[in-house]
């Protein structure tokens, strides 16, 4: 298992939208990201900033560069592209984070 940590961005106004989007989160793109090999996936909101960071933990035969040609996927990204910042296939802005400190 190896654990992953990126930020996204929140477009102003819209924290409960997002938080109540992901409270109802569909079964078909959570069946997606774990048969990727995604496991315990949080997302946390700073609130003055917006920042999204997102940490999750992938097993090292994960297959999480094939979920964007996933249907589901972009469904997903299509339906939270209003309210976070997106790249023109309506993925979300991401920028990978580099882990400078673990306590085990």
């Amino acid at each position: 298992m190896e654990k992953i940590a990126f930020v996204m961005q929140l477009n102003p106004g819209c924290e409960k939208e997002y938080e109540r989007r992901h409270d109802e989160i569909w079964p078909e793109l959570v069946t997606a990201l774990k048969a990727a090999g995604v496991e315990d996936y949080s997302i946390f909101l700073h609130p003055d900033t917006l920042q999204l960071f997102a940490v999750l933990w992938r097993s090292s035969e994960h297959t999480m560069d094939d979920l964007p040609a996933q249907a589901i996927m972009q469904k997903w990204w299509a339906y939270m592209g209003d309210i976070m910042a997106h790249n023109s296939d309506n993925s979300p802005v991401s920028q990978p984070l580099t882990q400078v400190f673990h306590l085990p």
